[in-house]
């Protein structure tokens, strides 16, 4: 089948695929304009997103570091609460069973193993392995690094120095 085509119609048909040039230009830069900006937002979300990674880690790190502080404050406080506090030592048949705060503490904490709050006497000369529950009082002392009995008196320095 052969078809005439005039001057005319070979004009509207040249018009409309000019026009339809100009509008593929105009999509396809509405297209670059919308992509460009996709990518600009992209690499702005990436950049805040790595300050954001970054700034998590140094506050991961100071967060240790607040925890050490913290941890070690802790443990001076409590080396500084205990300092010259009496303390009771639990003795079960010679053997360490437990320290408490105060005497009361250690016959209520006796208690709950079965010794009557009232038996307890005086400690004697008996040998403590003989002996089925004796409490026994000390201090810290953080000048020795070490504890004191109560009991027992201060030992001075050698030779007269201290």
């Amino acid at each position: 089948m052969i078809r005439l085509v005039t001057r005319r119609r070979l004009r509207e048909l040249t018009d409309r695929a000019h026009q339809a040039r100009i509008r593929a230009r105009e999509v396809q830069g509405q297209a670059d304009e919308a992509y460009a900006a996709h990518l600009r937002a992209l690499a702005v979300l990436t950049e805040r997103a790595e300050s954001a990674e970054s700034d998590a880690a140094i506050l991961r790190e100071e967060v240790w570091e607040l925890r050490a502080a913290l941890a070690r404050a802790g443990a001076e406080l409590e080396v500084s609460r205990l300092e010259g506090q009496e303390l009771v030592l639990l003795l079960h048949f010679g053997e360490p069973h437990s320290i408490h705060l105060t005497r009361e503490d250690a016959y209520a904490y006796a208690a709950t193993h079965g010794v009557p709050m009232d038996g307890w006497v005086a400690r004697t000369e008996q040998p403590a392995d003989r002996v089925p529950w004796v409490c026994i009082a000390f201090t810290h002392e953080p000048a020795t690094v070490g504890f004191r009995s109560v009991l027992a008196p201060a030992v001075g320095a050698v030779g007269g120095a201290g």
